[in-house]
């Protein structure tokens, strides 16, 4: 059954490793190597987007790769997608480069 009042998310969307065809949603400025879920996870709470840590999966696999185990959080739908991926690769970053 399909959850209308949700988007997931994908750990992949950031990853600079990958291109767009494979999956990555912001552009390579905006993307980082090899994203973790709790990268995703405290960048999405820093938002004060709308998840649960039971809507949280990093064991699944995105479609576009199979081989791989990826992960992806579920958030309440609010804005458009596209705008919320942008803020989360945003804060990725910033967390990242206050960590060097």
């Amino acid at each position: 059954m399909k959850d209308y009042d949700h988007q997931i998310i994908w750990l992949d969307y950031f990853n600079k490793n990958l291109s767009r065809k494979k999956g990555r949603k912001v552009g390579k400025g905006n993307s980082v190597y090899d994203p973790t879920m709790q990268e995703l996870i405290a960048a999405s709470k820093t938002l004060d987007l709308d998840f649960s840590e039971e809507e949280t999966n990093n064991q699944a696999r995105y479609p576009r790769r199979a081989f791989v185990k990826s992960g992806y959080i579920m958030i309440s739908k609010k804005e458009k997608k596209s705008a919320i991926i942008n803020q989360i690769a945003k804060m990725m970053i910033e967390t990242r480069q206050q960590k060097h």
